[in-house]
């Protein structure tokens, strides 16, 4: 089924104007990391680091619970690849010297087959070596020249791999858990703005504006004018401001920290949805909480924990 494009408004064109970015955007690619070879060329790797394996190497898993993928939406994803490369690496396991198994990303596995790539960037996770796992993340982490789409896929791996929550992570690498957060969110940006956030196009503040804005094709044609016009994140905000106007709504309040108890509840359910939840509240504590899941097992799972809590 197709996607139905969401109305932008009258006369939002004429305000963004048109911006022809092709010879700006370049597709990401990891230079710098070794290439897995027949011969077993991971042995010296780091565990966080990011290697090329040969696709024909890797083979899908045979326990993903997903057994049929949306044809046109796997589409969209090689057409994202093959414009802006692959931003979000999979993860696999080694079976033999020569063998790897996806643990996730089979999605984009897919994509990357369907366009034809010959090498694909990866995480190599040894499965019976947590701890080691956990340390050389949080070792990856405190690097000075992680991008923040490096730093929040390194968060969202401590999280699924190393089984800890926000709030353990946090401690983990000495970081306030609103920081976590925001870095996480980041990963829930289309893959245009996430492309360019990691090559140094936009700053992690224009990104935060961004993320104020639901309509993920008008965060790209925000994003879009950012680059072209070099704006700063001041005169974004009041772009935002600008468009809300248009579209009748109330003028909206500058981004705040939410409570100590929202950040909580964001890290306690968002755990059963894949942290796909978002929470926004007014000054006198009004707000809303928006869920999204991606099948019936999460709210399964999430409704049995809440029957044996005796809620």
């Amino acid at each position: 089924m197709a996607r139905q494009q969401r109305g932008l408004g009258k006369g939002l064109g004429a305000l963004l104007g048109d911006a022809d970015l092709s010879q700006i955007r370049k597709p990401v690619e990891y230079v710098h990391k070794s290439v897995v070879t027949q011969d077993g060329g991971d042995a010296d790797r780091n565990s966080a680091d990011i290697m090329l394996i040969p696709v024909d190497m890797i083979e899908p898993n045979p326990f993903q619970p997903r057994m049929s993928f949306d044809n046109e939406a796997l589409e969209e994803l090689a057409d994202s690849i093959r414009t802006l490369g692959l931003i979000q690496p999979v993860t696999v396991r080694r079976k033999s010297q020569d063998r790897y198994q996806i643990i996730s990303g089979e999605r984009r596995f897919r994509a990357c087959r369907l366009i034809g790539m010959e090498e694909i960037p990866a995480y190599i996770r040894d499965t019976n070596d947590q701890g080691m796992l956990e340390m050389a993340i949080v070792e990856n982490i405190q690097r000075e020249d992680l991008d923040p789409i490096e730093v929040a896929m390194s968060y969202e791996r401590l999280i699924d791999e190393c089984n800890l929550t926000q709030e353990q992570m946090a401690l983990r690498v000495g970081k306030k858990r609103a920081s976590v957060t925001n870095y996480l969110r980041l990963l829930k940006l289309p893959a245009k703005v996430q492309h360019d956030l990691k090559v140094g196009l936009l700053s992690v503040g224009h990104a935060k504006v961004l993320l104020g804005i639901e309509d993920q094709q008008l965060q790209e044609r925000l994003c879009d004018l950012v680059i072209k016009n070099g704006l700063s994140v001041r005169q974004l905000e009041d772009k935002v401001r600008k468009l809300a106007r248009q579209e009748g709504n109330e003028e909206e309040e500058k981004p705040r920290d939410l409570p100590e108890d929202y950040l909580r509840i964001l890290d306690i359910i968002g755990k059963y949805f894949g942290n796909d939840i978002s929470l926004k509240r007014s000054r006198d504590g009004k707000g809303t909480m928006t869920i999204r899941f991606s099948s019936d097992e999460e709210v399964k799972r999430f409704l049995k924990t809440l029957e044996n809590s005796n809620i």
